[in-house]
């Protein structure tokens, strides 16, 4: 730091900081941590074995339910009653993963016989249900 005079005259002095020297240091610094970054490099060379595997990525499976247009129900295409569909849906919600419902119903059926079939799956416990339809011609 520098304190002087401005124009010779003793009186007044020169409060201002000289920035040089810090900016001096401040470059320095700056240069020395660009080069020495690079070369600090701690890892630790380790031969690890080679192995290799395949993920066990299980699907669920599915169950076909379809529903005609007088409300019969079948169970992957066959033909079950109220009973035999609670039965199936319960044997069905015991396995693993659990599997998914894919729903198919006429479009004549009325909708509360679909409601009844899904009201039951879900009381059976399979909650994934899926509606499955024809694409538009």
């Amino acid at each position: 730091m520098a304190f002087g005079t401005l124009d010779g005259d003793d009186d007044e002095v020169m409060s201002a900081i000289n920035m040089t020297p810090l900016i001096d240091v401040m470059l320095v610094l700056l240069i020395i941590f660009i080069i020495t970054i690079p070369i600090i490099h701690h890892a630790v060379k380790i031969d690890l074995p080679r192995a290799t595997n395949q993920p066990n990525e299980t699907t669920p499976q599915h169950v076909n339910i379809s529903i005609d247009a007088q409300g019969k129900v079948f169970w992957n295409q066959q033909e079950v009653d109220a009973n035999t569909l609670d039965q199936r849906i319960a044997e069905a919600a015991q396995r693993q993963p659990l599997p998914v419902l894919h729903l198919r119903a006429d479009r004549e059926v009325r909708y509360e016989r679909v409601a009844q079939v899904m009201a039951a799956a879900q009381h059976g416990g399979l909650d994934k249900i899926g509606f499955i339809t024809e694409p538009k011609r």
